[in-house]
């Protein structure tokens, strides 16, 4: 019993030690966007105070109404959330029909077509930034949202049709048979038995589809020409080149932006943090 004891005591006490280095590095983490939200509702000269202070006195709105005044963050946001919306759409619609393929359809063609597909993660996009950039200027599709949302369509991308491919390769075949015997379509057994035991795997590929999309940089620059196209992540970094360094009065709308910007990311993980996390943690053990 004395055994059994301390070594009960000694999980305890590693279980306790554990979560305070968890807790130490998430504060670690955690305290500069902290203080960025407090110091989106603090006046300009409690943003530049030394000592730092962490409570605004008072609270006040000023920082978000300049911020969406002085620039066309309304614009930008919209813009974006069309992006992504789109994004969204045409990957988990192209990539579930996709990984469907790759699971159930039989043909000696399947696996070296899957392992081809796989490949392409490796990859860099900037290997195919010129020739796409030529082809989608020779359609005259620059300075348009279709370069940022047209690969959507084409596919889903490789991680998210591996990611479907092990939850579909993990629901009996059974199952579908059966449905087939009964008289449906692949297409109805797809959308009444499949999809409906993957939506966690589903619930992955939007969320990462829309960190992606919402935080693309790269590809916005690349293609978007005029202002009132850009997305936020182009007009947040416009803006911020704007600001005079030092300058509290400009500080404080682009932390009020900044964490506008934030936001919707956020609120994606809070909402299906549940079903992320079940996606991420089977998509390894099926198939």
């Amino acid at each position: 019993m004395k055994i059994l004891r301390g070594v009960r005591i000694r999980k305890f006490l590693a279980n306790i030690l554990t979560q305070i280095v968890l807790c130490a590095v998430a504060a670690i983490f955690l305290i500069p966007f902290i203080w960025m939200f407090l110091a989106s509702f603090m006046t300009p000269p409690q943003i530049v105070s030394y000592p730092p202070k962490w409570m605004p006195q008072p609270w006040t709105l000023q920082n978000y109404i300049n911020g969406f005044t002085s620039a066309p963050f309304l614009t930008y946001f919209i813009n974006t959330f069309l992006v992504v919306f789109l994004s969204i759409a045409g990957t988990v619609l192209t990539s579930t029909f996709t990984a469907f393929g790759f699971a159930r359809l039989r043909s000696k063609f399947m696996k070296p077509l899957f392992f081809l597909l796989l490949s392409t993660m490796m990859i860099p996009n900037t290997v195919t930034l010129l020739p796409l950039y030529n082809l989608y200027s020779k359609f005259h599709l620059t300075n348009t949202f279709f370069p940022l949302i047209l690969p959507s369509f084409l596919g889903g991308g490789a991680f998210a049709v591996f990611l479907l491919r092990q939850f579909f390769k993990g629901i009996p075949k059974e199952l579908g048979e059966s449905a087939l015997l009964d008289g449906c379509s692949w297409v109805k057994v797809l959308l009444h038995i499949y999809i409906p035991n993957t939506k966690p795997a589903i619930v992955v590929v939007i969320i990462n589809t829309f960190v992606t999309a919402w935080n693309d940089y790269f590809l916005p620059l690349i293609y978007l020409n005029s202002p009132s196209k850009f997305t936020i992540s182009i007009g947040l970094n416009m803006f911020r080149g704007q600001i005079v360094y030092g300058n509290a009065t400009q500080t404080g709308p682009l932390l009020a932006m900044a964490i506008a910007t934030i936001i919707p990311v956020l609120c994606m993980y809070l909402f299906f943090q549940r079903y992320f996390v079940e996606g991420v943690t089977l998509s390894g053990v099926k198939g």
